[in-house]
């Protein structure tokens, strides 16, 4: 089958994140490439000092911090999020190893995608890797999805699976799930970015 042809403008992504950054640092080299359909206008973070900012700035790419210490209520951050996104003139927001749950305000503004290092519905939450090992999986793999007012329950877009290893470690199963997750996330927005008919 034949790709969508290019769309006049890319899609226009902000992303979040918590951590160091790697599913993002995927998508700015992505994003970097010839022909391709999304552009990074800025990354979002919920703390100093995270990886995933170095990165944006070390690509040229706006940044902000929007911490929840700094304001009264979780329901007063995530009325500053909202806010803070729509000032980018973003298409799409990613959450890309972001560790906080959006709130009503965020979600009723902006569409988010969420990539999770499990195959959901099966071991949602922080420790979808821990979970998964400790249950006795065999396969386990990463999942793109909608984000709605649950914990990772929102409508899955792809998934991709990860078979675990003898004497695997949290550690080394979920470095694993993360070169396939990298792969997925790039993938989806590429799709997302030429069918634009969720919008």
């Amino acid at each position: 089958m034949n790709p969508s042809p290019l769309p006049a403008q890319p899609l226009r992504l902000v992303v979040l994140v918590s951590g160091s950054g790697t599913n993002l640092q995927a998508i700015l080299d992505a994003a970097a490439a010839p022909q391709t359909p999304f552009t990074v206008v800025a990354v979002g973070a919920d703390r100093d000092g995270t990886g995933g900012v170095e990165r944006a700035e070390a690509a040229g790419v706006a940044t902000f911090v929007c911490r929840l210490s700094d304001v009264d209520t979780r329901a007063d951050w995530d009325r500053a999020l909202a806010r803070t996104i729509s000032g980018q003139d973003a298409d799409l927001v990613v959450s890309a190893g972001f560790m906080r749950v959006l709130g009503p305000a965020v979600l009723a503004a902006h569409r988010v995608v969420n990539t999770h290092p499990a195959l959901l519905p099966s071991f949602p939450g922080a420790h979808g890797v821990r979970d998964a090992l400790a249950h006795g999986v065999r396969v386990t793999g990463c999942t793109c999805h909608w984000v709605d007012a649950g914990v990772d329950t929102g409508p899955i877009i792809d998934q991709r699976a990860v078979r675990v290893e003898p004497g695997d470690t949290v550690e080394s199963l979920h470095e694993r799930i993360k070169v396939a997750e990298r792969a997925m996330v790039v993938d989806v927005l590429t799709e997302l970015a030429r069918d634009r008919s969720w919008r």
